[in-house]
């Protein structure tokens, strides 16, 4: 193995970088970039031809993490952490003990979409992130997330997401911009009282799915939209399902229903 240089202090530019971007949403939009940590999360952000600005990475780092960086060591530079500096830079309670900082990229959409999904108000990272990751192993062209949504690329979303950052276009939009984007698709809406069942739907066709928060529902504005609401039965007591949970059942019977037809 190489030898690496050694940062130690919190005053470090890489740093502090790293810690604007955990925790200032505003520093992230405006320098376009973000953090993947663990392994297998800055593996597939290489894979799928996304380049690192830098990898940090401490003491203790597996063997198929320090293959990695070897890997890399050509074109991005990386730096052993002190393992106390490092683990500030997570909130993971079994840090892998290596993270990157990625520049987003502008991700392209199909010229005439077919099967989006709209994220209405989800402010919990943890939901945003699984509904992202249902969202990209079911097909889904595209999401797009209301006002309100949470930061798509928080940390805790992108660890959640676990590699759709990578593959699935994400757009914040207005939500005239939303309506606009969809003005050609059926948009479905998930609610307790949906006039039909999620299985008598008619996925097929050009859709949108509209997941709102199970806390609030579907906000004023997305009541707005033009849509079709559907329930999904409930056999227990509960009043709802969780927001994630929702949105994989909706977008794993469009993949059914589209898999049966084709």
């Amino acid at each position: 193995m190489q030898t690496y240089k050694k940062i130690a202090s919190d005053q470090n530019p890489k740093i502090k970088l790293v810690t604007q971007l955990l925790t200032q949403p505003r520093k992230r939009r405006k320098s376009k970039l973000f953090l993947a940590e663990g392994v297998r999360l800055v593996e597939q952000g290489i894979q799928q031809g996304f380049k690192p600005q830098f990898i940090l990475f401490c003491e203790g780092l597996s063997q198929r993490g320090l293959q990695l960086i070897e890997t890399q060591a050509n074109t991005t530079q990386a730096f052993m952490v002190d393992s106390a500096l490092f683990n500030k830079l997570t909130d993971t309670e079994n840090s892998q003990g290596i993270l990157a900082v990625f520049d987003e990229m502008d991700l392209v959409l199909p010229d005439q979409p077919n099967f989006l999904l709209i994220a209405d108000n989800i402010r919990d990272p943890g939901n945003l992130g699984t509904i992202l990751r249902s969202a990209e192993a079911a097909g889904t062209q595209a999401v797009l997330l209301s006002p309100g949504c949470a930061d798509a690329f928080n940390p805790k979303v992108v660890r959640a997401g676990m590699g759709a950052h990578f593959t699935l276009p994400i757009m914040s939009l207005s939500w005239s911009e939303i309506d606009a984007f969809c003005k050609n698709m059926t948009i479905f809406s998930a609610e307790t009282t949906g006039e039909i069942v999620y299985w008598q739907a008619d996925f097929c066709q050009p859709c949108a799915l509209l997941i709102g928060s199970e806390a609030f529902g579907l906000s004023s504005q997305a009541q707005k939209l033009q849509q079709q609401p559907v329930s999904i039965p409930m056999a227990g007591r509960g009043e709802s399902l969780n927001a994630s949970v929702a949105a994989g059942i909706l977008l794993f019977e469009v993949l059914r229903q589209r898999h049966h037809k084709g």
